[in-house]
């Protein structure tokens, strides 16, 4: 009688998970199949053609020669003429970028002092020049 308990329980223990394992792929098909069929309803609010990014502007180049002496867009002033000059361009647009190259010989408190003034007219869009000496200057 032991013999056929332990012919039955080993008759359990070789249950086949062929098909099994079958059937889960066919649903793991199935579902990735229909899912995407399922999310096709979204709403979206796609830009017309009509209109066109803001017209891309050319930064300010700003090129500190020494301490009172400052490049404005190739046009060399003081640095108090700078700043009213600087204070009326950020006026006209709001937008202004500007980017700020030092000279060779230029004093690092010069450099700070234009950083400075660039802050305080609310001039957002400032970037620092990494390009080799007198490359920023227009022909």
């Amino acid at each position: 009688m032991k013999i056929a308990l332990r012919s039955h329980h080993t008759a359990l223990a070789e249950l086949n998970l062929t098909p099994l394992l079958d059937l889960v792929f066919v649903l793991l098909v199935i579902f990735i199949i229909a899912t995407p069929q399922l999310m096709n309803n979204l709403q979206l609010a796609l830009p017309s053609e009509k209109s066109s990014p803001p017209p891309a502007t050319e930064p300010t180049n700003i090129r500190v020669l020494s301490r009172n002496s400052i490049q404005l867009d190739s046009k060399e002033m003081t640095f108090v003429v700078f700043k009213t000059e600087l204070a009326r361009r950020k006026a006209a647009r709001p937008d202004l970028a500007v980017v700020v190259e030092g000279a060779d010989r230029a004093d690092y408190q010069a450099v700070v002092d234009v950083l400075e003034v660039i802050e305080q007219l609310g001039i957002n869009q400032a970037g620092l020049s990494t390009s080799p000496s007198g490359a920023l200057q227009n022909p």
